[in-house]
């Protein structure tokens, strides 16, 4: 999981601090050993890679003139043995009075424990006009608009997210011809629609021949779940479908992060007429309501650190 990482941040500070201080010296031992190791500057030419950098870092930083920093802003993150931070400051050149912006980020590698620097670039703040010939606006039209109220930036939640999707649709269709499996289709999103909001679910997206459903409520999402299988049965659709539930973000009627990709994971790992939820979605439902699993099931899902684990929905809920 993405992590706010007071580590790295530390480590940020004290390269800038060196910096300033004109103690230089030190600098190459915060630098990778990794041939990857890559410095961006800011004029032409300042890109170098390896044990350039590692030779040379300590003897061009040692030409910064004194300056002075105000309103230092760091923001470091860290996942597995990857880390990474934004810095944004505004600088004063004592011997010229010059002023600006300076904005910086990095990238980080664990070697041995110790957080390495393996990616250091430098961003000059020239305007856009400068530098384009334009001036870019959107960003400047989405903030007006929300200080307007007219546009809702993505927020947080918790949710469970269900992946439905159609096993070998592609031979299916082939067989049944283009207008035929149009209807078939048709007919078969309007039908998970109408559970999905019969169990206080709302149908996200339609991906192809699956869908995408979020639901403020686990238990409203297994027992939509159940209702969606049930309605199949019998008929020339096989679906699997996957259930995990976590915090989402929500923008514009989608939802993103790590909750969706591993629903989307599990679903794929689900087979024909299976059901496969989580075991944070089968904790949430609980044991108080009617609903038969199997044992777990613990597996990697592609793209995703680590086993995780499963259960398959085996029996039947009660009514509602």
């Amino acid at each position: 999981m993405i992590q706010r990482s007071p580590e790295i941040e530390a480590i940020v500070r004290r390269w800038t601090t060196l910096i300033r201080s004109h103690k230089v010296a030190d600098l190459p031992h915060y630098l990778s050993q990794s041939d990857a190791l890559v410095y961006i500057g800011s004029a032409a030419g300042e890109l170098w890679r390896g044990q350039l950098v590692r030779d040379g870092i300590a003897d061009h930083l040692a030409e910064v003139p004194d300056f002075i920093e105000e309103d230092i802003e760091i923001e470091a993150y860290e996942h597995g043995e990857t880390g990474w931070a934004s810095y944004q400051s505004h600088y004063t050149f004592s011997s010229t009075g010059s002023r600006g912006t300076h904005r910086v980020t990095f990238v980080f590698v664990l070697e041995r424990g110790t957080w390495k620097m393996v990616q250091h670039h430098i961003s000059q703040a020239d305007s856009n006009r400068d530098k384009l010939g334009i001036e870019h606006t959107a960003f400047q039209r989405l903030i007006a608009a929300a200080q307007a109220g007219s546009h809702r930036f993505g927020t947080g939640g918790l949710a469970t997210i269900m992946f439905t999707d159609i096993v070998d649709s592609s031979a299916l269709a082939a067989a049944m011809g283009d207008a035929e499996w149009v209807r078939l289709i048709d007919a078969h999103f309007r039908r998970v629609e109408a559970i999905v909001t019969e169990h206080g679910g709302t149908l996200v997206k339609s991906l192809g021949d699956g869908t995408m459903s979020s639901f403020q409520s686990a238990t409203g999402a297994v027992r939509a779940a159940s209702a969606i299988r049930a309605g199949t049965q019998g008929s020339r659709l096989a679906l699997r479908i996957g259930l995990h539930t976590g915090e989402v973000v929500e923008n514009r009627g989608d939802f993103f992060g790590i909750v969706v990709n591993k629903a989307a994971r599990i679903a794929s790992f689900t087979g024909a007429g299976d059901i496969l939820l989580s075991d944070a979605t089968r904790n949430m439902v609980g044991s108080k309501h009617d609903f038969d699993y199997s044992d777990a099931i613990a597996t990697p899902l592609k793209g995703l650190e680590g086993d995780h684990v499963l259960y398959r929905l085996t029996g039947r809920p009660e009514p509602l």
